[in-house]
């Protein structure tokens, strides 16, 4: 069983990265685009059809962990050298290891000079280190990270701007816990059979929780039905 040193569970990193688009900007590309979540092949409402219900900015999570699997053990293997034609049998330590017997197709390809082959069982003393980093949306779907963390893109007062927009943040859906068994799932390669004394660890990095700016315009359209349109104020993408 792995042993998980989580000491920094509770110590989570927040992020909040600077939006590149303000509220007016994000209107003007509702406005702009705001007929799309009502077309179909048999319908494309005009824009006048289309009403603005409400435009909210909130901070969406999502969640990063980083760690790194480390295990060392024992496992059994076989190395095959090649010795010359007249050796026989090779003393390695208090083990004796005679040479591989030779089909008679094998005799008349090597010839009486060829190569003879020994095999040598032993033990291996195998050391693993994986490291990596996992990101999840905040509904809790592995993504791959789409953003830059730097002093440009971040802003300096995250829990800040997080407070007053408490009402609007979407905090991550998948536990710390559960994120940090995805990774260890994620890094743990399978592990030989015929194996002793193996011994694994993982070791936990960092947690981060970046928040990222979206703007949603919730609208109302023909027949009253109900479209949203999500706005990433940090790339200024349509979602």
């Amino acid at each position: 069983m792995v042993k998980i040193n989580d000491s920094k569970i509770n110590d989570v990193r927040t992020v909040v990265l600077r939006k590149n688009i303000d509220e007016e900007e994000a209107m003007e590309i509702v406005q702009q685009k705001k007929t799309n979540p009502f077309k179909s092949l048999l319908s494309h409402p005009k824009k006048e059809q289309v009403h603005v219900h409400s435009l909210k900015l909130y901070h969406e999570c999502i969640l990063m962990i980083s760690g790194k699997y480390v295990a060392d053990y024992f496992r059994k293997a076989t190395h095959t050298i090649s010795v010359n034609y007249n050796i026989r049998e090779v003393v390695l330590g208090e083990g004796l290891f005679p040479i591989r017997s030779k089909s008679g197709f094998a005799k008349a390809l090597s010839g009486k000079r060829g190569k003879n082959k020994i095999d040598i069982k032993l033990e291996e003393h195998v050391f693993v280190e994986e490291e990596d980093e996992i990101a999840f949306d905040h509904h809790g779907h592995e993504i791959k990270f789409p953003f830059k963390i730097n002093s440009k893109t971040v802003e300096n007062y995250p829990k800040r701007i997080l407070e007053k927009n408490q009402e609007n943040i979407k905090k991550p859906e998948i536990t710390n816990d559960t994120a940090i068994e995805k990774l260890l799932s994620q890094l743990k390669k399978p592990v030989e059979t015929d194996v002793r004394d193996i011994t694994e660890e993982f070791v936990l990095r960092e947690i981060t929780e970046v928040y990222v700016p979206i703007f949603e315009a919730r609208l109302n359209g023909p027949k009253k039905k109900v479209g949203i349109i999500r706005i990433d104020a940090v790339r200024n993408k349509i979602l």
